[in-house]
């Protein structure tokens, strides 16, 4: 065999390899791409949009999300702790029909003051609590970026008292609640219909007191009047 043919050999050997580990590589890219958007869901569509489309610029910040906060262990509620939190919950719920703004207000303090009890950031680290949360909670974690937003809105004074402001505040404290029961409910990890469901963006059932209660229903006729 001549020289020439042993060295085109060595070309044509050499780029198969090549060709093989960048496809190798291209597909443990997506897979980590796919893993990442299952995980979190709504959450993933969101970087994407803030990164104009970039799918490699969102991958990156989710998954530095997860690195940092990703071993985090949700701490259990204390009995007092969970009443506390239970009986505030239901007056901002009440409040609402009087004073939205403050019924607003409040779920946001809520909020924060829970994730914190449960072992998230401290609420005066907004956007760090906010992006542990997503972590942990993906799929509800919105509600909780809406009631803040919407009560720096209103604190601000930046928009009137009408009717779609009054609107948007109820629509903030039902996708809110979603947060708050899931909180309140037991750490545990998700098993594998939890994780089917968090695959395919499909809610995991409301969480109970430990009473066997259901987290109060707050609908649109708590908004009466507006």
């Amino acid at each position: 065999m001549s020289t020439g043919v042993i060295i085109a050999l060595i070309v044509i050997v050499a780029v198969v390899v090549i060709a093989a580990a960048v496809l190798t590589l291209r597909a443990r890219g997506g897979h980590a791409g796919g893993s990442l958007k299952r995980r979190f869901g709504p959450e993933y569509d969101r970087a994407l949009a803030r990164h104009d489309g970039d799918s490699k610029a969102a991958e990156r910040e989710l998954a530095e999300r997860v690195e940092r906060h990703g071993s985090l262990r949700e701490r259990e509620l204390e009995p007092a702790q969970r009443e506390q939190f239970e009986a505030r919950w239901t007056a901002a719920q009440e409040r609402f029909v009087d004073s939205p703004s403050e019924a607003v207000a409040e779920a946001d303090r809520l909020l924060a003051e829970l994730a914190e009890a449960r072992g998230f950031p401290a609420g005066a680290q907004y956007e760090e609590q906010l992006a542990a949360l997503s972590v942990h909670h993906a799929h509800h974690v919105h509600g909780f970026r809406r009631v803040h937003r919407v009560a720096a809105t209103r604190a601000s004074g930046t928009q009137d008292g009408g009717r779609a402001g009054t609107e948007e505040m109820r629509e903030a404290m039902v996708e809110a609640r979603a947060l708050y029961e899931q909180l309140m409910g037991p750490a545990r990890r998700l098993d594998r219909r939890d994780e089917s469901r968090t695959a395919t963006g499909e809610s995991t059932p409301a969480r109970t007191d430990g009473r066997g209660h259901q987290g109060w229903a707050f609908t649109r006729r708590h908004a009466k009047g507006s």
